[in-house]
């Protein structure tokens, strides 16, 4: 024990932890506490047949309706008496979502409610918060996770070359020795500020696409699959990745439209019509959608919960939805963390990042096959691959050949009967 532990100390380990005595409320969190004043306000965007002008480069849709949109939302707003703070399209679900701020002595539920009325809106719905699912304590002795799959088999069939994995999570460490090369593209959906490397992101990250025979670090579960680093969510004080629908909905919707194979969202929260829209219209499309399970809902808490979504739990917890999940690795972990360091983690999060990189090490051998799965229970990673490729995968033993040659058989005529 003591040994794999100053093992990992060589690689520069870093747990993710508060700095001793800072307690997390002593650090402000900008981003969360200007969204508790803020909704969201969905208008319907016209059919893309009715756009001809339209294009969309993961940022605002630029057709002519655009603007008369803004000024019906602004309408809107002067009417319920909010502030008109951003707006975002949606087109994978045929929505502009605006983002409306009420004063501070109005109640949300009172605004909602008057908006729920009004004729000119789509939908509108509070601004939600999700959050990463780790456990507190990630210094244990090493166990990779990855023997228990039989990872140096797997990779020998698939790695998931061509196959695009999206990380929607906080800011990824795109420079990290392990990850220097995987990441496709970053985006940072949160605020303008540089894109940040974050400790959940990395990590996740870490687990599904790590470098493999680079002689450093870890072999990611899906080390040929390509990386979207999209940030949704942040971190602050050394407290747990936080998101909301706003940040996730951007996030979402660009790997809609920019051809992610396979969505990852190790990160928990309440049901959300927004993202709920957007998840099934890409489940619609046939992108596979990866979801944690949080240990302290009794149905995994959404997006795990959703139909359609792989909702996946750490080995070893107990949901009361056990037949709606899958269990996978997620306990002492060794994966990156910012800088050219490695930890070890723990949580659902890490399990469902198992998960997806099993997906795309699947899209590869079968790109229009689909990727199946397990409906619930252990992953089985070698018989899950060897279905999807049609032949043996791990601790396959040649038989040995006792028939002898055909021109020493009888013939079937003295062949005695049964």
């Amino acid at each position: 024990m003591l040994a794999a532990i100053a093992a990992l100390l060589l690689y520069g380990v870093a747990p993710a932890q508060v700095p001793a005595g800072v307690p997390p409320s002593a650090h402000p969190d900008p981003v969360a506490e200007a969204a508790q004043r803020q909704v969201l306000v969905m208008l319907r965007l016209p059919a893309g047949h009715f756009r001809p002008d339209a294009s969309y480069g993961g940022g605002y849709l630029k057709d002519s309706g655009s603007a008369a949109r803004r000024r019906v939302a602004a309408g809107i707003a002067a009417a319920h008496g909010l502030r008109l703070r951003d707006n975002w399209p949606m087109p994978a679900i045929g929505v502009d979502c605006f983002v409306m701020e009420a004063p501070d002595a109005v109640p949300s539920a009172r605004v909602l409610d008057e908006l729920a009325h009004d004729a000119r809106v789509a939908w509108a719905q509070p601004l939600a918060d999700y959050h990463g699912l780790d456990d507190a304590d990630p210094l244990y002795p090493a166990q990779p996770a990855a023997q228990d799959w039989h990872l140096a088999e797997l990779h020998r069939v698939s790695t998931g070359r061509n196959v695009t994995v999206a990380v929607v999570d906080s800011g990824v460490d795109a420079a990290h020795p392990d990850l220097a090369g995987q990441v496709k593209l970053r985006r940072n959906f949160v605020d303008a500020a540089p894109d940040p490397a974050e400790i959940h992101g990395t990590a996740v990250a870490g687990i599904i696409g790590a470098r493999s025979g680079n002689g450093v670090g870890i072999a990611g579960i899906a080390p040929g699959a390509s990386l979207m680093a999209l940030r949704a969510c942040w971190e602050s004080g050394g407290r747990a990745a936080r998101c909301n629908s706003l940040t996730l909905g951007k996030a979402i919707n660009y790997a809609l439209e920019n051809g992610a194979d396979i969505i990852n969202l190790s990160l928990a929260g309440p049901p959300d019509r927004l993202l709920q829209s957007l998840l099934e219209a890409a489940l619609g499309r046939g992108v596979t959608v990866v979801g944690a399970a949080d240990p302290q809902r009794p149905d995994g808490g959404f997006p795990a919960s959703l139909p359609g979504v792989i909702g996946v739990a750490r080995s070893g917890d107990r949901h009361a939805a056990a037949a709606n999940l899958l269990y996978a690795p997620g306990t002492d972990v060794p994966t990156c963390a910012p800088g050219p360091r490695w930890n070890l983690v723990s949580g659902s999060s890490y399990a469902a990042a198992h998960v997806a990189g099993l997906a795309a090490l699947l899209a590869e051998v079968r790109p229009r096959g689909g990727v199946r799965l397990p409906a619930a229970g252990n992953i089985d990673a070698c018989a899950a691959l060897s279905r999807a490729a049609k032949a043996c995968v791990c601790l396959c033993t040649p038989t040995a050949v006792t028939t002898p040659p055909p021109s020493r058989l009888p013939p079937p005529s003295s062949l005695p009967s049964r």
